[in-house]
């Protein structure tokens, strides 16, 4: 069974992307492709092993959002060359969300998410 036939929630592709950065030292890892309130889909250059436990940050939009990042981490579950054959689509679970993180999340994909 696919990944995407594994989700409970439907992922929302955003309409632009927005900066996922290494927590601890601000590093651009790549930008975020879609999100839900469980999971998201990071765009990279370089792959990043499945299993993996991500320390992030997002750099949020000033018209987003009073604070700058929303900060999570975050379990790589797949790692797959993108359709264009020159970075990566990362699947990650989001692990322990505050509550007050978790309607950030909602604020995101209600601004920034397409409407179906």
């Amino acid at each position: 069974m696919a990944m995407r036939d594994k989700r409970k929630l439907k992922r929302r592709h955003l309409i632009y992307y927005l900066h996922v950065q290494e927590r601890s030292s601000g590093t651009t890892i790549g930008y975020l492709v879609d999100i839900s309130t469980e999971g998201i889909m990071i765009m990279t250059e370089d792959p990043i092993a499945v299993g993996s436990v991500l320390e992030l940050k997002i750099l949020l939009e000033s018209e987003l959002s009073a604070k700058q990042y929303l900060y999570f981490d975050a379990k790589a579950l797949r790692c797959e060359k993108s359709i264009n054959g020159t970075s990566y689509d990362i699947g990650c679970k989001l692990l322990h969300l505050s509550p007050e993180d978790f309607r950030e999340i909602e604020m995101i994909i209600e601004e920034l998410g397409f409407r179906d």
